[in-house]
C-alpha cells in the first residue's frame, strides 16, 4: 500500500541492501561506492541552461522541473551520485576491472530528456554513462535492454539518431509515458516490445529470446547495458504484469549468456523503477545472485501468490503471437 508520498522511494533499495547482507550474498559481492557525476560527464547530454536550473532549485529547497519529479534539498547532488554509480558500473566493466556490475542507483533515469525530467527521473543515467565511455574511448557499440514496466522514452530519445547505441525496450503498453513506446517499423536503431497488461514469466521470457536475443546478435554491441526495472512484479503498485522474482532471474541469465556471447560478458545494470517494499528485495536478489553466479539465494515469500496468478496456456498463446508479430517487424523471423 502506498501511504503518503510518492512510491518511488528510498525503502526498495534499503530493504534491497539489507537482504543481500542478511542472506551473505553481500560476501560474493564487490560492493563500492562512486563519486558523483561531473558537470563534464552530464553536459554531454543535458544543456546547461537545465542543469544549472536544477542546481539552483536544489540549493534552495528543492522543487520540480517537469513531469512527476519533484526533490528537495540536495536533489542535484543525490541525482548527481545516481548518474555516477551507473558512469562507474559501465566504466569499470569496460575496462575489465569487473566481469559485470550493477548500480543500485537512485533516482532512475530512464524517463529523462535532455531538458525535460520525467516520471522520478532527474538525469539521463545511462545516456551519461555511454557518452562518458565514449569519451574516454572505451567502446563504440552500446546495447540498452530496458524491462522496467515503463517505456524507457527518454533513452529511446537521446540516442534515436545515433546508429552506434541500440535501445531495446520491453514494457507495459500504454502505462507510462502513454504517447510512447509502440511498436516501430522504421526505427534505425530502436526496438519497442509493448505488451498488454497481465503478462507474466513466459511472456517476458519468450520476449527476451524471440525478440532481445535476435536483435542484440545482430547488432553485436561491445556492451549490454540493462535498465533493471522490478515494476513489472505481479505485485507492483504502478504497473499491471505478472513476473517474478523467477522472472528476474530467468532474464538475467538470458542477457549474461548473450553478453558471453557477442561482447566477452560485458554486462552492468543500472536500477530503475519497482516500488513494491516487500518484493523488490526478493527480485533483485535473484538478479544479483544471477550475475555474481552464487549459491546463495532468498525463498521468495510471494512466489507461490505469483505463480497461482499466471496466465493460462491460452492467454500465453495471444501474447507468444503478439511477440512473434513484433520479432519478424524487427528481422527477427
Amino acid at each position: 500500500m502506498i501511504t503518503g508520498g510518492l512510491p518511488e522511494n528510498p525503502e526498495t533499495k534499503r530493504r534491497l541492501r539489507n537482504l543481500i547482507e542478511v542472506t551473505g550474498l553481500s560476501r560474493d559481492l564487490d560492493i563500492r561506492t562512486a563519486p558523483e557525476a561531473t558537470q563534464e560527464a552530464l553536459r554531454r547530454v543535458h544543456p546547461a541552461d537545465y542543469l544549472n536550473e536544477f542546481k539552483r532549485l536544489s540549493d534552495t529547497g528543492g522543487g520540480e522541473m517537469g513531469e512527476r519529479t519533484p526533490f528537495g534539498p540536495g536533489g542535484f547532488e543525490i541525482a548527481a551520485l545516481s548518474t555516477g554509480l551507473v558512469i562507474a558500473a559501465v566504466d569499470g566493466v569496460l575496462r575489465g576491472h569487473f566481469d559485470n556490475a550493477y548500480a543500485l542507483s537512485r533516482p532512475p533515469g530512464h524517463h529523462c530528456l535532455p531538458d525535460t525530467p520525467m516520471g522520478y527521473c532527474l538525469l539521463a543515467n545511462i545516456a551519461v554513462a555511454i557518452e562518458a565511455a565514449k569519451a574516454a574511448g572505451l567502446a563504440e557499440r552500446f546495447a540498452v535492454v530496458d524491462w522496467d514496466v515503463h517505456h524507457g522514452n527518454g533513452t529511446e530519445a537521446i540516442f534515436a539518431d545515433d546508429p552506434n547505441v541500440l535501445t531495446v525496450s520491453l514494457h507495459q503498453a500504454a502505462n507510462y509515458p502513454w504517447t510512447t513506446g509502440g511498436v516501430q517499423t522504421d526505427a534505425r536503431s530502436n526496438v519497442n516490445i509493448p505488451l498488454p497488461p497481465g503478462g507474466g514469466h513466459v511472456a517476458y521470457t519468450y520476449a527476451v529470446e524471440q525478440v532481445v536475443r535476435p536483435v542484440l546478435s545482430t547488432f553485436k554491441p561491445d556492451i549490454i547495458i540493462i535498465a533493471c526495472g522490478y515494476d513489472a512484479s505481479g505485485v507492483d503498485p504502478l504497473g499491471r504484469m505478472l513476473a517474478g522474482s523467477d522472472t528476474f532471474a530467468a532474464m538475467t541469465r538470458s542477457m549474461m549468456e548473450a553478453a558471453d556471447e557477442l561482447c566477452t560478458g560485458r554486462l552492468a545494470m543500472a536500477h530503475e523503477g519497482g516500488y513494491s517494499e516487500v518484493h523488490v528485495p526478493f527480485c533483485g536478489h535473484a538478479v544479483l545472485g544471477e550475475m555474481a553466479r552464487s549459491q546463495i539465494v532468498a525463498p521468495d515469500p510471494l512466489s507461490p501468490r505469483i505463480t497461482a496468478h499466471q496466465p493460462n496456456e491460452r492467454m500465453n498463446a495471444v501474447y507468444r503471437e503478439l511477440i512473434d508479430e513484433i520479432a519478424v517487424y524487427n528481422g527477427c523471423r
